[in-house]
């Protein structure tokens, strides 16, 4: 920053430092990617273009969550091999396909309502993992016969499929499927999905600073204002979930996740195809989060 004079640009993009204090914080404390923050904030508050808020958070996830990735490693926590491999697969062929087919398809307010709209039903397992289901957890999954593979699969597509658009999503898609249908515990399957994500938002940084090439300026500017935040804020949040516990900090993410959309209703002010649309998103997040965990009866209402 001393040797570009760039400096100021903190002046001018104050705001994004800020909101990636509570970002990073999000995603060292939780499954979610600070893009889960990033997102909405930079959309629906500040204004700015849906494939700049995709671009940034897809860059500053490659720093922080891998410096988180790092550190999972080297602290040698559990993680999930198989369900680390299947779903990383899936989310590379998803991020690259909805790179090239969906997201020149998207317009602005539909990428909006796509992201309130997924998390909405992502905010309901949440709710459902954390305080309706009775789960026995497992630090492993089960030996995957070949649908089972394909299925993990599918559900990593899907998930890159979501990150292509929004910068995120490959990490809640999987999460809250290999916990909602395998058991698999909270405390294996989230270090996993940081690395999934770090993963995942790498690949989608690459495409999109070197080969489709529309890596915006103003990105960039968003991310060497926020590196030195996120880098901090990932491994506090870790460790303040130790403090707190994670019902507290699910609390905290499901009254976002309500906000954000009720704040998206009153901004957007959606007309009924875009209500339709966000209908059908909300309906795709159901299935991945319900009807197929559902299946082998992983959990049971309490």
């Amino acid at each position: 920053m001393t040797q570009t004079e760039s400096w100021s640009l903190f002046r001018d993009n104050w705001f994004m430092t800020l909101t990636m204090v509570v970002g990073s914080f999000i995603a060292g404390a939780s499954s979610e990617g600070g893009g889960a923050i990033a997102y909405p904030a930079m959309t629906l508050l500040f204004n700015i273009e849906p494939d700049v808020a995709r671009n940034f958070s897809f860059a500053i996830q490659t720093f922080g969550m891998t410096f988180a990735a790092i550190w999972i490693f080297l602290s040698k926590i559990k993680i999930e091999m198989n369900y680390l491999i299947l779903a990383g697969i899936g989310g590379f062929i998803g991020i690259i396909l909805g790179s090239y087919t969906i997201v020149p398809l998207i317009k602005p307010d539909y990428a909006k309502m796509m992201f309130v709209s997924f998390w909405l039903s992502f905010g309901i397992a949440l709710w459902v993992v954390n305080f309706i289901s009775k789960r026995n957890s497992v630090n492993k999954l089960p030996v995957l016969n070949t649908s089972q593979k394909v299925e993990l699969l599918a559900v990593g597509i899907i998930g890159g499929v979501f990150s292509s658009v929004l910068g995120n999503g490959i990490d809640i898609c999987t999460f809250s499927y290999v916990v909602l249908k395998y058991g698999l515990s909270e405390k294996v399957a989230t270090p996993t999905s940081v690395i999934l994500m770090a993963s995942n938002a790498f690949i989608g940084f690459i495409l999109h600073l070197f080969i489709i090439d529309t890596m915006q300026t103003e990105a960039i500017n968003y991310l060497l204002v926020c590196i030195p935040v996120v880098i901090f804020g990932a491994p506090l949040g870790a460790f303040v979930i130790t403090l707190i516990g994670r019902k507290t900090i699910s609390t905290i993410l499901i009254s976002i996740i309500v906000i954000q959309f009720i704040t998206a209703l009153f901004i957007i002010r959606p007309n009924s195809e875009l209500m339709l649309f966000s209908s059908i998103i909300f309906s795709v997040g159901l299935l991945i989060f319900f009807v197929l965990t559902k299946r082998n009866g992983a959990y049971k209402k309490s």
